[in-house]
């Protein structure tokens, strides 16, 4: 057990909402308000793996006072302090320790800025303690890691940590470097003359033969985009938006990752820290916000993809001829706490085929050229062919999901957590489980192949078959799928074992918007649901409703507010041609965005806005995440369009 779960009676996640992190993925810099390193999360993680676990920087002659932290972007934070303990008497501090920080991918360099205005000579020794650790990412989110032994080298002012796949070079330039008691140390002297200023440096450069993933392999598109839509977002009326696309955009490119097999084929990390790789559901759906940037995203996260899609039926991974990948990892992941354990390689997700069919459909009408499109048409047909045969496990004509081995996941739609999909009186449904969203996006992605078969197709497909199956699935939904309540009448959250519907209010039925499965009254009918008492939060959509049995402000998806969920149902409002919900809506999440300082976490709290004057956080909750940043863009969608 980890010294921060002594006394507990069993491991506990790590907390977020109170850390500092600089990032580039896929490293990531975790840390408290100072800059030192210290509680369970934080660290420096470099793919899967947390490399250092302890950083404190310390002046032998003055405690450091941190009163300031200015982030400047995603990849640097500046942290200012005191060093009262060598200053005069005089009420104004005079004597400054500034810490500069700035990640890169694979490395990390520190500028530490000493400055004085006192009239006498200062000296002081500054100590710098790195304390390796080298434990997984889901070990650390276990809270139940343990260090992994590493050898440490010293060599002058370098030094090098190792273990057997992975290691850290740590330089310091005029410092003194040591291995003590396991840690790393190094030490300078700094002498400054009368008002004078003094600069020390030191940087960590990190490697992991192991990774999966890398750095994408050039700038971004996103300054240019921030520049495309800097004058949309400065007359859309709300100067929130402006600064939430400025941190959102800015998070997004840092988010950008590779497989090294295609390095310039990009996609957006689901999230840091615990989803700091690929996700097809999240890199899809990130993709698909941000199209009113542009479609090379969209096609390279496509690509992608394709690539990995499934070719076998393998009921360990999940995989089955056709079918999106869900999630790829260095290693086998194992969540002690949930009996979970996910393959390296793992395909548990329902939505991520029929969602990967809608991005291809909506990237080639928003201008992916014809010879990006043509190339994954094959890609195509198996995600259809998947959809048509495999998504139904039962035979029932709807896409569904049931964890074959035991030890995936129990629920693989968005809302993957044990207890996700309930009844109003909250007990859980059994499944397969086949989920409303899904079949909403399963309809669109059967029309929208459709119409790319018959733009870019052969006399060997069958559009007209797709438009049926499509049909014919949009008729079974509307008799199976809705219910009344004492909350009134919508579409059930899912059917379960037995065909029942289950029948809590949740947010799963703003996906269906837009997607072409319900009549226009009955979208009108949905959207005025989501925005009322029991789903509107006032900062966004909550997940479930707060009549049902199960609602918990905290809980993860039975309550909470997740922002991309709330932008996909205010996408489809604005494709169904509510624009007036849809601005409502937006309101909401620029009201959120400014209660994070426009760095919006992947969730908050379902409490109301009139119970509170800024949202309380899910302290799990990672930030950035992709899709959370990405909503930013649908929101600038929304208000350009309604002014």
């Amino acid at each position: 057990m980890t010294r921060e779960n002594e006394g507990l009676p069993h491991p506990l996640q790590p907390l977020l909402s109170d850390a500092l992190i600089a990032l580039r993925a896929p490293t990531q810099v975790w840390s408290r308000a100072g800059g030192d390193s210290a509680a369970a999360i934080d660290g420096i993680y470099h793919g899967d793996v947390r490399h250092v676990r302890g950083i404190e920087l310390s002046c032998a002659e003055s405690r450091i006072e941190w009163i300031s932290v200015a982030p400047d972007g995603p990849a640097r934070i500046v942290f200012d302090g005191l060093l009262r303990g060598v200053d005069d008497a005089t009420p104004d501090p005079k004597v400054r320790l500034t810490r500069d920080r700035r990640v890169a991918a694979g490395r990390m360099r520190e500028t530490l800025t000493v400055r004085s205005h006192a009239p006498h000579a200062v000296s002081m020794t500054l100590a710098l303690r790195l304390v390796p650790d080298f434990a997984l990412l889901h070990e650390v989110k276990s809270g139940a890691h343990a260090p992994r032994t590493a050898e440490i080298a010293v060599s002058g002012t370098a030094a090098t940590v190792r273990t057997a796949s992975a290691w850290f070079e740590v330089a310091a330039p005029g410092a003194h470097l040591a291995a003590e008691g396991g840690a790393v140390v190094a030490t300078w002297t700094v002498d400054l003359p009368p008002r004078g200023e003094a600069v020390r440096e030191w940087a960590v450069e990190l490697h992991d033969e192991t990774l999966v993933v890398q750095a994408a392999a050039g700038p971004g598109t996103w300054a240019a985009a921030a520049g495309a839509v800097g004058a949309p977002a400065a007359t859309a009326g709300d100067p929130r938006l402006g600064r939430w696309l400025e941190v959102a955009l800015g998070d997004l490119d840092a988010l950008r990752l590779a497989l090294p097999d295609a390095p310039r084929d990009e996609f957006f990390a689901a999230g840091a820290p615990w989803f700091f790789t690929l996700f097809g559901r999240d890199s899809l759906w990130a993709a698909r916000l941000t199209l009113p940037l542009g479609t090379d995203m969209a096609a390279s996260t496509l690509r992608v993809l394709a690539r990995l899609q499934g070719t076998r039926d393998d009921p360990a991974t999940a995989q089955e001829p056709g079918k999106i990948l869900h999630e790829l990892r260095a290693s086998a992941i194992q969540l002690p706490g949930e009996g979970i354990v996910l393959p390296p390689q793992y395909y548990g997700s329902v939505d991520a085929t029929p969602l990967w069919v809608c991005l291809l459909a909506d990237a080639w009408r928003a201008g992916m050229p014809d010879a990006e499109v043509r190339e994954l048409v094959p890609a195509l047909r198996r995600a259809l062919a998947w959809m048509r045969e495999s998504g139904d496990s039962d035979g029932d004509g709807f896409l569904d999901y049931i964890d074959r081995m035991g030890t995936g996941l129990a629920n693989q739609g968005w809302k993957d957590s044990g207890d996700s999909i309930q009844w109003r009186d909250g007990t859980l449904a059994t499944g397969p489980i086949a989920l409303c969203e899904v079949q909403g996006y399963a309809y669109e992605a059967a029309r929208g192949g459709a119409d790319l078969l018959e733009a870019f197709g052969d006399d060997g497909d069958d559009p007209a078959g797709l438009r049926a199956w499509a049909a014919d699935l949009r008729a079974r939904f509307a008799e199976a799928y809705w219910v009344e309540t004492p909350e009134g009448r919508y579409p059930a959250v899912a059917l379960d074992r037995d065909k029942n519907p289950v029948d809590t209010l949740t947010s799963n039925i703003g996906h269906l918007l837009g997607t072409g499965i319900l009549e226009p009254d009955e979208e009108a009918h949905v959207a005025g649901l989501l925005l009322g008492p029991t789903m509107s939060s006032g900062y966004g959509i909550r997940t479930m409703s707060t009549r049902a049995a199960g609602f918990w402000p905290l809980s993860y998806h039975g309550g909470s507010v997740w922002v991309h969920d709330t932008a996909i149902a205010i996408n489809g409002m604005l494709r169904a041609g509510l624009r007036d919900a849809a601005v409502q809506a937006v309101d909401g999440l620029l009201a959120a965005a400014e209660g994070f300082a426009y760095r919006v976490p992947e969730l908050h709290a379902g409490d109301a806005a009139s119970e509170r004057s800024v949202p309380a956080p899910y302290p799990a909750a990672c930030r950035p995440q992709a899709w959370s940043a990405a909503a930013a863009v649908t929101c600038l969608q929304v208000l350009t369009a309604a002014g």
